[in-house]
């Protein structure tokens, strides 16, 4: 599976939401955006990620950055999990792993020793021109926001 590397275009998508509306990524064009690929909604290191955003996201807004979280799960499965831990940024449904592949964020990882095949927690900064400004693949869950924060020089 390529990767995507600083500089390059971010490909483009249009996915459903949780709230089951159409998020396009050229929908926030002209302003930094934090796309991240999680495994699974609802699971441990999953919702430490997902928590870490929602209580970073008002400083993050304030700096002009947005967040989108993206994973294989249907939309009805993220609208529960966003009402569960009261996450209040897009959370998109990528059922057929399309984007997933496009961001070289799906393919084989080791778990517990073993080589599988699934999403490889990844994030990506896109800034304002849509390139990709960082590419962080196989992120640990916890504490990764903090990283990602002091990547756009927010403290």
């Amino acid at each position: 599976m390529p990767r995507l590397d600083k500089g390059d275009t971010a490909p483009p998508f249009t996915l459903t939401s949780a709230d089951d509306t159409e998020v396009s990524l050229a929908d926030y064009a002209g302003r930094t955006v934090v796309v991240y690929f999680y495994p699974a909604a609802m699971t441990p290191g999953c919702t430490t990620e997902a928590c870490d955003f929602r209580d970073s996201l008002d400083s993050l807004a304030a700096n002009g950055v947005a967040v989108l979280g993206i994973s294989p799960d249907k939309p009805a499965k993220l609208a529960k999990f966003a009402e569960r831990d009261g996450l209040t940024f897009p959370l998109l449904s990528d059922p057929d792993r399309s984007v997933l592949e496009a961001y070289g964020a799906w393919g084989e990882k080791t778990m517990y020793g073993k080589k599988t095949t699934g999403v490889i927690r990844s994030t990506f900064i896109v800034d304002g021109d849509g390139k990709i400004a960082e590419a962080l693949y196989n992120v640990r869950a916890k504490g990764h926001v903090a990283r990602v924060r002091k990547l756009l020089g927010i403290d």
